[in-house]
């Protein structure tokens, strides 16, 4: 049989590990071909790529994210050749299987849950007797029937073979993000989320795990995803495997983890931030929500408090970027109590802050009991809700415009010292700048165009102009030295007028080659001749102590005269 294994990721850069596990497991009896789309790829490549490889069976591995392109694949297959088998399995699939197979009849196969030896027995039954009452774990048709087997016990994962050694992956291993997994399972019972479903946590070999991570970064692999639910978990786990990963790193590469932040003990923290290497790690944490009565209803347990102690810990530590997540639309969080959460969290300053709505995942207690809370959502994938009792559509679409901003304005860094300025001194809090811009981008149409950098600081201009804020000038300085800070390169054209006469500049420029010191004496060190000095510097007027205000917060109103030098692909900001 020709077999193939496939699946649409999000991006290009994504790699999807269970097709690995199914490819691994098969082996030797089954030499099955891997072949990864995105779901942006044109439906008829995607299509004429699978017909032209004759395969006789093909299997799909299905998320929220690749459904709706899968269906449209496999409905094109079936119509081209009906012979061709198509078994899909993955998260969305595995629940309301009967709704599925009565979906799309194209469907021959649902593989159920853990799918590693189940597509195994079912190849075996397909190459062979075909008798797949036999085959635990799937749901398949018969005489015009859909039948359902019982599912299968869990693998020992200590057992499965390594999938992160196929050969066809060595060349990409620099290019993409390669998930691993140490552990499946998570301990807590989060209502909105699939882990909860799966009772317990299983752990693969550790030694195993170590010699696949070296294997990894030997060939290549700079971004290495652990998906594990909660890496944390077991805190002597965590620790032996953070010690592992600081003493054998090769340079460049980067570990991402999922934790849960309340349970991380402060002795932990203190080992990471004295002994780990600065961007070695990245932290996820997903604090959803700090109104405990949300959490209560969701079966979420979290010390806000804790979580605080952790994520500040780490901060100061400075080694480490962390990435919290929120979801907006939780029970009983209406829009007032989510703006006190996102408050809550942005008080943290974390590196990344990322903002998602509620999603009513098939299988979770959520969705099966949504009218409880009166929860209206999409009938298809992502099945993102779309308003419940507290929370109106309307105030969903005003939290999008905050998500639209934030991840322009903060996730991205493009001016981290304009953005505190802002929500520290001019807006009554972080959520309501958010919000407030995001109503007026929203206004404006800019959610529906491009961007250049330049582009965004205009923006922002105009819409702090608009709100007729006092000591605009001051604010307008910030973005200046946001901008000039950041870049590699001397810009051509910056955003803004140059404050200074060309006149003023040259007299300026003068002044500095004869006298350097006059700037400062980091300056005066860089001993810039009179071709230097014009060719690679940019001056610029600002209306108060830009260095003052960079030591302790305090704006001293006192004209300040910046000189930003680029040279080996970085800037350097001297004031005066």
């Amino acid at each position: 049989m020709n077999v193939i294994v496939s699946t649409l990721n999000a991006k290009y850069i994504h790699t999807n590990l269970a097709i690995r596990y199914l490819k691994t497991y098969a082996a030797p009896e089954f030499d099955i071909e891997l072949t990864e789309y995105t779901i942006k790829d044109p439906i008829m490549n995607i299509v004429t790529d699978l017909i032209g490889k004759k395969p006789d069976i093909i299997g799909f591995s299905c998320y929220i994210w690749n459904i709706e392109e899968t269906i449209k694949v496999v409905k094109m297959i079936k119509k081209i050749n009906p012979d061709i088998q198509i078994i899909v399995g993955g998260p969305e699939v595995t629940y309301d299987v009967l709704d599925w197979m009565d979906l799309v009849p194209e469907f021959d196969f649902i593989s159920i849950g853990e799918g590693e030896e189940t597509f195994k027995q079912l190849l075996t039954e397909l190459h062979g007797e075909k008798q797949m009452e036999n085959v635990h774990g799937i749901a398949f048709r018969t005489d015009g029937n859909v039948k359902i087997n019982p599912q299968r016990n869990k693998l020992s994962l200590r057992d499965l073979p390594s999938p992160y050694r196929l050969e066809e992956d060595v060349s990409q291993l620099s290019k993409r993000v390669t998930y691993i997994e140490t552990s499946r399972g998570c301990p807590f019972s989060c209502q909105f989320c699939l882990s909860s479903i799966e009772v317990g946590v299983r752990y693969f070999d550790r030694e195993k795990v170590k010699e696949d991570i070296r294997y990894l970064m030997a060939n290549g692999a700079k971004t290495i995803k652990f998906v594990d639910r909660t890496f944390n978990i077991s805190r002597s786990y965590a620790m032996e495997m953070f010690q592992f990963l600081i003493d054998e790193h090769l340079p460049g590469t980067v570990f991402q983890f999922e934790i849960t932040a309340d349970i991380m003990r402060p002795e932990v923290i203190e080992f990471l931030n004295e002994t780990a290497p600065p961007g070695l790690f990245r932290f996820e944490i997903g604090v959803q929500s700090t109104n405990d009565e949300t959490n209560e209803l969701v079966m979420r347990k979290q010390n806000f408090k804790k979580l605080t102690r952790t994520v500040t810990m780490v901060k100061e530590g400075g080694k480490i970027d962390q990435h919290l997540d929120l979801i907006a639309g939780l029970p009983e969080e209406d829009y007032e109590t989510f703006k006190k959460t996102f408050n809550d969290v942005f008080a943290m300053r974390p590196e990344e802050l990322q903002l998602g709505f509620l999603k009513m995942l098939r299988g979770t207690g959520l969705r099966i009991r949504a009218n409880q809370h009166k929860y209206v959502y999409m009938d298809h994938s992502p099945y993102e809700i779309l308003g419940n009792n507290v929370l109106s559509f309307e105030d969903i679409i005003k939290i999008k415009q905050v998500e639209d901003v934030l991840e322009k304005y903060w996730n991205d860094h493009r001016m981290d010292t304009t953005v505190e300025y802002l929500v520290t001194n001019v807006f009554q809090t972080p959520f309501d700048f958010f919000q407030a811009f995001g109503s007026y981008w929203e206004a404006k149409g800019w959610s529906r165009i491009g961007h250049q950098l330049e582009d965004l600081y205009r923006r922002l201009i105009e819409f702090l102009q608009s709100q007729d804020i006092s000591d605009i000038e001051i604010i307008e300085g910030l973005m200046k030295y946001d901008y000039l800070s950041k870049l590699k390169y001397k810009p051509r054209k910056p955003w803004w007028e140059s404050s200074l006469e060309k006149s003023e500049r040259s007299m300026l420029y003068q002044h500095y080659l004869k006298d350097p010191a006059a700037l400062n004496e980091e300056f005066s060190k860089l001993k810039l001749n009179e071709k230097d000095i014009y060719k690679h510097t940019i001056l610029e007027k600002l209306p108060f102590n830009l260095q003052q205000y960079l030591a302790d917060g305090s704006i001293i109103k006192e004209e300040n005269i910046l000189l930003i030098y680029f040279a080996k692909e970085e800037a350097t900001i001297f004031a005066s």
